[in-house]
């Protein structure tokens, strides 16, 4: 439920006047990691597809409706929030008078955040509660009783910041090697990145993949897809984006874009 799926959604800028959108007044305090509110003003049913990207996003819900995951981890199932891989398949998320709070958390932040439970996502969209267990559903109820979006930020910053100093700690060379991934827009040598980091390349795959899901070509693959769906759905043109982010030529896009999101770039950009 992100910027980056399709269809409708409260965190897509063109739904328009649907939904309201609450952002923190500061940063959350832990890196890598970024939320919003979102409150639907229709009460009206939504369908959406969750696109590959790269970050893990976790939906906690805040209203007495459920969402619907179809696609995920098994048959269509009822869920109150759930987290989603950064490749999540053929998913789709389904509701009506939805309330939630979204958070985007970077592959080194999902890490921490999630601890090892986030591996055994394996590309799919599953129940929060499978991987935080009881404290999904306190932390959810204590939002539902919380009336300012800025307290319930406040509380969902102190739920993080708990969990982070109890979790299991991202390898700075990891952390690092993802920041050199997005910052050069997935344009990376995995020897380079192994270099930067003073680790062998053999040791850098071990490592990154353990502490992200994501090997490091996978990694720097999905950077790029990510940069090349957000400006074909901004209606660039397929030629224009393929030299822009980095792609060998207009038919390496229209593979990777195929693999990723199993249409073509012109479905892609075509999709609401």
């Amino acid at each position: 439920m992100s910027s980056n799926a399709a269809g409708e959604s409260p965190a897509d800028p063109s739904a328009g006047d649907r939904w309201q959108v609450a952002r923190p007044a500061a940063v959350p305090s832990l890196g890598g990691v970024a939320m919003a509110g979102y409150r639907d003003r229709t009460g009206g049913p939504f369908d959406l597809r969750v696109l590959p990207q790269p970050a893990v996003i976790v939906v906690l819900g805040l209203g007495d409706a459920p969402l619907t995951v179809d696609g995920g981890a098994g048959p269509p199932q009822p869920v109150r929030s759930l987290v989603a891989a950064p490749t999540p398949g053929a998913a789709r998320i389904r509701g009506e008078r939805v309330r939630c709070i979204e958070m985007r958390l970077s592959p080194p932040a999902a890490h921490t955040l999630l601890g090892p439970a986030l591996r055994e996502l394996d590309g799919t969209v599953a129940p929060l509660e499978d991987l935080w267990g009881k404290r999904e559903r306190l932390l959810r109820e204590r939002l539902a009783d919380t009336a300012a979006w800025s307290d319930r930020f406040s509380l969902v910053n102190r739920f993080l910041s708990d969990t982070a100093a109890r979790g299991p700690r991202t390898a700075p060379e990891v952390a690092a090697a993802w920041e050199h991934i997005t910052a050069r827009g997935g344009r990376v040598r995995v020897a380079d990145l192994a270099a930067s980091c003073g680790w062998s390349r053999k040791r850098l795959w071990s490592r990154f993949t353990a502490q992200t899901g994501l090997t490091p070509k996978r990694a720097a693959m999905l950077v790029r897809f990510d940069r090349a769906a957000r400006a074909l759905r901004a209606g660039a043109d397929a030629s224009e984006v393929a030299s822009a982010c980095g792609y060998a030529d207009q038919s390496h896009l229209h593979r990777d874009v195929t693999a990723f999101a199993a249409c073509t770039p012109a479905a892609l950009a075509a999709l609401p």
